[in-house]
């Protein structure tokens, strides 16, 4: 029987512990010596079964030998608390543990069945799983239907079963336990057969784990598991609670998130209605749960715009407003809103327009301007919503521009301002433009000055840009000195400060080398002897090109062409082919 052959194998263990220390050779081994109580706990060395030890008294006891480092000693006896051991084996040394297991208190309750198994010798049987969780004995020890009784007791159903001996499997398969039966599987046939288990029906409130002298009994607990969830119906980017537990279950998991905890919670944000199934598996059984959560992509939007009614009058030439339109808007469920071009607004928030009348005729102006909101969400939800916004006036007819004002308007319009590379310097009181770049800005204020008489409320936006070198933030500072360069050059010159807007946009708006080819293509300046020279250094230009300040006119909005100027005797400056000078403004 098997408790016997522990005691001969021990005696045998004595005897090679003897040898070892005869002799040096065999002392030099690498070897972890085990001993556990109880001694039909089973031993699982770096994941491979080590069970086949000998007995002594109520301890099991196991030499393993293994390489120099560090091993994973884990065992397990079902009924008792799982033990797992790191072990770090010098070179030629035997490192020993010493375990006493923990017993899981409380009995189990049938109905049961019982499983047999008939020439597996000392395999380890891993019941609805693969791993050593899933262990509940030796087969040696479920094989004997006589005086002492050698039994595994399972719940009635289904259970896959493998048997284990190293790294080999002697047998998987199925097996169909009714209750009250005992079923006997042949490992080398792998034939199954059931007869009457009497016994059965007067057995209950076993422990899990009982033994004695050639004698045990494993009682298996079945497994139970359910999982819910804290809300069963959530809105599009809310989230619920999962909540799952289970009883003498060995591992877990959820369909979506994978392998999880026996028992445990976990908060969620699914996208669409989802169902979660969980099951728990363990040596009794395989149990199923599963909890649905419906997502609503519902958008509750709500949009409002304060005040319903924008007055204009005229002054002169222009047509200004008494007032602004200040939309309100509310989406809930919404993770994008965008009113017409303004996009990647928050859910909820309110902005202010400017409504832009078309007023060209004579007498009273009587406009409506719809604003649309566009909501979604990452449920696939989408809603929309308009607004109308009432614009009114009164006033004369807007007098046609004279020749003189559109004369102005071009030559405001001709080109940007250039600036060589990393100029101005940081902190540097020089302005950084070259002679022709200021002579080009002397012109445009003498012009916008006299543009001022016919658009008294006219204003110069300046726009400051810097190319890709650098960081974000010392681009973002060098455009800005460039604007305000170029407009402390502009009021020296007579245009008040409130007239100049400015503003540096670093390199975030840059011109590639394709928009930079149309522009030399499109440059009427140039020859073509210096569209090729050009086309030639396209890199260099490329640079040069995003080194600049825009100009444009409020009563326009028309920016000044970014044309390099080829022709300028700054160019090489400009280019970055010559030192830049230090000029003063």
């Amino acid at each position: 029987m098997h408790m016997r052959k522990l005691q001969w194998g021990f005696i045998a263990l004595l005897v090679v512990a003897g040898l070892a220390l005869s002799h040096p050779a065999l002392a030099r081994d690498n070897r972890i010596l085990i001993r556990v109580k109880p001694s039909q706990a089973y031993i699982f060395v770096d994941g491979l079964g080590k069970g086949d030890a000998s007995a002594s008294g109520n301890r099991r006891i196991l030499l393993v030998h293994v390489g120099p480092g560090d091993h994973t000693v884990s065992i397990y006896n079902y009924g008792y608390v799982p033990v797992t051991r790191k072990v770090s084996v010098p070179e030629g040394q035997t490192v020993q543990l010493d375990i006493t297991m923990e017993a899981i208190p409380g009995t189990v309750s049938g109905p049961w069945g019982r499983l047999q198994f008939e020439g597996s010798g000392h395999a380890a049987v891993l019941m609805n799983g693969k791993t050593p969780d899933f262990y509940v004995g030796e087969a040696d020890d479920f094989n004997n239907e006589i005086i002492w009784k050698q039994e595994l007791l399972v719940p009635p159903g289904k259970h896959e079963i493998t048997l284990l001996r190293g790294e080999k499997t002697l047998w998987s398969g199925s097996v169909d336990v009714p209750a009250n039966k005992r079923v006997i599987v042949h490992v080398g046939s792998g034939q199954q057969s059931a007869v009457d288990w009497p016994r059965g029906q007067h057995l209950s409130n076993l422990p899990r784990f009982s033994a004695g002298i050639a004698s045990a009994t494993v009682a298996i607990a079945p497994v139970s598991g359910q999982i819910s969830a804290s809300q069963a119906a959530i809105g599009c980017g809310e989230s619920t609670r999962l909540n799952w537990s289970s009883m003498n279950a060995a591992g877990a998991d959820i369909s979506g998130i994978g392998k999880v905890a026996t028992s445990g919670n976990q908060d969620v944000s699914p996208t669409a209605t989802t169902t979660y199934n969980f099951t728990a598996a363990g040596p009794g059984g395989i149990q199923k749960s599963s909890a649905t959560v419906d997502v609503s992509n519902a958008i509750n939007v709500t949009f409002s715009a304060t005040p319903m009614e924008v007055r204009y009058k005229k002054q002169g030439g222009s047509v200004v407003a008494d007032n602004s339109v200040t939309l309100n808007w509310s989406a809930k469920n919404a993770n994008a809103v965008a009113i017409d071009n303004a996009s990647g607004l928050a859910a909820s928030g309110s902005k202010t327009f400017q409504p832009n009348p078309n007023w060209t005729g004579p007498g009273d102006m009587d406009q409506t301007v719809n604003y649309k909101l566009t909501a979604t969400n990452a449920c696939g939800g989408s809603e929309t919503r308009t607004v109308a916004v009432r614009l009114v006036g009164t006033g004369e007819k807007v007098a046609a521009k004279s020749v003189v004002e559109e004369t102005l308007e071009t030559l405001l319009a001709i080109n940007s301002i250039y600036f060589p590379t990393a100029i101005p310097r940081k902190g540097d009181k020089k302005s950084g433009l070259v002679p022709s770049q200021q002579q080009r800005l002397t012109e445009g204020a003498e012009n916008f000055k006299k543009y001022r008489e016919f658009q008294p409320t006219a204003r110069v936006i300046l726009q400051g840009h810097a190319d890709v070198r650098g960081s974000k933030q010392s681009n973002m500072d060098l455009s800005d000195r460039r604007t305000a360069s170029v407009k402390n050059y502009l009021v020296e010159h007579g245009i008040a400060e409130s007239a100049i807007e400015m503003r540096g946009l670093g390199a975030e708006y840059n011109l590639d080398e394709a928009a930079v080819q149309d522009l030399i293509e499109k440059n009427p300046n140039l020859t073509d002897k210096s569209r090729k020279a050009a086309r030639a250094k396209i890199k260099q230009f490329v640079l040069a090109n995003n080194r600049r300040v825009d100009v444009s006119l409020s009563t326009t909005g028309q920016r000044t062409p970014p044309f390099f100027p080829y022709d300028s005797p700054d160019a090489p400056e400009l280019l970055g082919e010559k030192a830049p000078r230090r000029t003063k403004q």
